[in-house]
């Protein structure tokens, strides 16, 4: 029961640090900021943008999208199936020890 308390917290600390936004600065730690003066000149453009013959973005293939959804819907169920396993490998494992101990 210790082993879970603290596998427990340990998850819950990590999920914390790692969900965590980042510490702001606060003025009292802050170095003294200065005024800086700032121009800003604008060009502007004195001859006209030439018309788009092609329309922006890529041009994709039905094909190669097909293919790709298909590769990884074939992944996905790899994935899925190894995890299923793992689950399986665990609950009988997790058996097997029980009745081992009721035994003793």
């Amino acid at each position: 029961m210790a082993k879970l308390r603290g596998l427990v917290l340990a998850g819950v600390l990590g999920a914390v640090l790692f969900t965590a936004s980042p510490a702001l600065a606060s003025p009292a730690f802050a170095p003294a900021a200065r005024p800086v003066a700032v121009t800003v000149t604008v060009a502007h453009a004195s001859a006209p943008a030439p018309a788009q013959t092609q329309p922006p973005g890529p041009v994709l293939d039905p094909s190669q999208t097909d293919k790709a959804n298909s590769e990884k819907t074939k992944n996905k169920l790899i994935a899925g199936l190894v995890a299923v396993v793992l689950l399986a490998i665990v609950i009988w494992g997790r058996r097997v020890r029980s009745k081992k101990a009721k035994k003793s």
